[in-house]
Formats: structure tokens, C-alpha cells, sequence
């Protein structure tokens, strides 16, 4: 099989010719053709299929009710006892909501999550984590809140809970492989839905991890989901893809999957990117308090935007859209 990554370039100095990467703000003339045990061969558009460029340029239909022609920002808030860098700060529900309306001051997409899926963490009961999220969001629709609202989860019916209380997205780390009842669940209310790469479970993903090669797996695992999806009843409209930093990837895995994101555009949908505050990032920059790896984080986002990257998955919404802002007016004009 060949996959082709788009070499993704915002200079203003743009060839005659050249393809705006899935709709948005990158355009690419050159690609990388990858096969599995050759080397990497640079080719340019004429190498390309109708159907391989149909997938790289179109632009994507809209998620959740918001147009991906500019990047988005999803922020997270952890209602939650263990999360590995928040943990416990907003598990009462004066201190998420604060947080919430504080988040979406800056966010798109608020994307809220009652479960830890950190490296070692166990499973949390169902009934325990619609408690944890389902109020949140409930309060927040009867304040008047009209923000995008994801909610992060492998359970159907925490997912469930969720959209009857106003969520309208589904972010799902296991990609409909943990519950067998949540591809029905999506399917049943017509959910955007979120289908992300992890290599074992949360309690021993980091364990040893192996790769063939990490971006060309990643790509046909979430190729295989995506078409699983479909067949559910999921439209390929409502699908986005992660590829799952952190989850069953050493370092090198993660640094690969970031310098090699621009691949998953071919996939046709749009990419999720969620690297905020993770270990990688205090490896390398020595820090070792996770509420302190912002300004790495912010780095590991800009490195996505400037390959095509539609949504960021962040802790520091309001750093990360000043950050974005500032990007785009260089390099691409003000679309934030």
C-alpha cells in the first residue's frame, strides 16, 4: 500500500497550481510517498490520484457546528480524582463550572471528561462518571450556555447521559472499541464523534509499546475505524481522528506521529491533535511538574496548526489562542 503526506507550507509565496490542504489555511505542491520497507520518496501533485486528492484538499464539512477553515481549540476540564496533570481541582461542581465558563472564554470546544485515562489509571463505574459529568453540562445548558460541548468517554451510556444533558460531541479514546453499545449511541443521535489511536488499556499502555512503523500503523488502525464507524450508521462527515499522543507511544513514538501528522489528512477527516502537558514534553524541556509544560505544549500545538491540524486538544485554552493568534497573522493572515 502507498500513503502519501502532504508537505504542508503557509508561505505567501505560493506556486501556481498548488492545493489548499483539506480546506484550510496550508496549501502543499509536494508530497512524501511512504510504502512499507522502502525508502521515503518525494514526489510532487502529479503523482497523485484524483481520489488521493480529493482526500488531501477537500475541505471538511463542518464538526459539531464549527467551520474548520480556521483552527479550533478544544479545552479540557477533568472532573476528576486522578488525571494526571488537574486532578481533583475541579471534581466539585462549583469549581468545574467556574472552570468550564472560564474555558470557554477561549475555547471552541469544551470537552469534558470523568474518567482518567492516564497511563496506569484503572477504570471508573459508569454510574460514577455520569455522576461526575452529566450535572456539569446539565448546569451549564440551564445557565444559558450555548458552547460546543464534548464529552470524553469510552461509555455508551455515560455518552448518553451526556448529550441528553447538552453535549453534542463524543470524544471517544478507545474508538468505539471499549463498549460495544457506544457505535449505536453515536449512530442513534447523530453525534460527531471522535475516534482516537491507543495501543492496549489505560492500565498498561505504556508498558512496552511496538511499532512496525507508529505512523503507518496509526493510519490503518483509524482507517479500520473509521470504516467500522460507517458501517454503524456513523456519516463520514461526523468522524475526526486522533492519533493518540501519549497512548501506548514511547517518546519517539510521539515525536514521530507530531514531525508526521500532516499523513492523516489523507483519511478525509479532520485531525484531532491532544499532546498538552504530557510527558514527552517534561522530558524533554526537564519539567517535571506537569501544570508547568504550557509553554511546551504550546509548541507541540503550533507544530499541528502548521501542518493543517483543525482542532488542539489543551489545558491552556486562552495561552494557546494567543499563541494561535499571533501564528496565523504571521504566516497566514488573521483567521483566528
Amino acid at each position: 500500500m502507498t500513503y502519501i503526506r502532504p508537505i504542508a507550507m503557509t508561505d505567501a509565496a505560493r506556486p501556481a497550481g498548488a492545493l489548499t490542504l483539506a480546506g484550510g489555511w496550508c496549501w502543499f505542491d509536494r508530497v512524501e510517498i511512504l510504502q512499507r520497507g522502502r525508502s521515503p520518496l518525494l514526489g510532487d501533485l502529479s503523482d497523485l490520484t484524483g481520489d488521493q486528492r480529493k482526500a488531501l484538499s477537500d475541505p471538511r464539512a463542518d464538526f459539531g457546528g464549527l467551520v474548520l477553515s480556521t483552527p479550533r481549540i478544544m479545552g479540557i476540564l477533568n472532573v476528576t480524582p486522578d488525571s494526571f496533570s488537574d486532578g481533583g481541582r475541579f471534581l466539585a461542581k462549583g469549581a468545574a463550572l467556574d472552570q468550564a465558563n472560564a474555558i470557554i472564554s477561549a475555547a471552541d470546544i469544551l470537552d469534558v471528561g470523568g474518567e482518567s485515562t492516564r497511563p496506569g489509571a484503572v477504570d471508573v463505574d459508569k454510574k460514577q462518571e455520569i455522576a461526575r459529568t452529566a450535572p456539569v453540562i446539565a448546569a451549564l445548558r440551564a445557565a444559558g450556555n450555548t458552547s460546543v460541548v464534548s464529552i470524553d468517554t469510552r461509555k455508551a451510556d455515560v455518552a448518553e447521559a451526556a448529550l441528553l444533558a447538552g453535549a453534542s460531541i463524543i470524544n471517544d479514546v478507545a474508538a468505539l472499541r471499549y463498549d460495544p453499545a457506544m457505535a449505536a449511541v453515536v449512530a442513534g443521535h447523530g453525534a460527531p464523534v471522535i475516534l482516537m489511536h491507543a495501543q492496549g488499556a489505560p492500565s498498561d499502555m505504556q508498558n512496552d509499546p511496538r511499532y512496525g512503523d507508529v505512523a503507518l500503523d496509526v493510519y490503518d488502525f483509524l482507517a479500520d475505524r473509521i470504516g467500522f464507524a460507517v458501517a454503524a450508521g456513523i456519516e463520514r462527515a461526523r468522524i475526526a481522528i486522533d492519533p493518540g499522543i501519549g497512548f501506548g507511544k514511547t517518546q519517539a513514538h510521539n515525536l514521530t506521529l507530531i514531525r508526521q501528522i500532516s499523513l492523516f489528512h489523507g483519511l478525509g477527516c479532520p485531525i484531532l491533535l491532544g499532546a498538552s502537558r504530557k510527558r514527552f514534553i517534561g522530558t524533554i524541556s526537564g519539567t517535571k511538574d506537569a501544570g508547568a509544560r504550557m509553554p511546551g505544549s504550546l509548541a507541540v500545538a503550533l507544530a499541528g496548526v502548521s501542518q493543517g491540524v483543525q482542532i488542539s486538544r489543551v489545558h491552556d485554552a486562552a495561552e494557546t489562542r494567543q499563541a494561535f493568534a499571533l501564528w496565523c497573522a504571521l504566516n497566514v493572515g488573521d483567521i483566528v
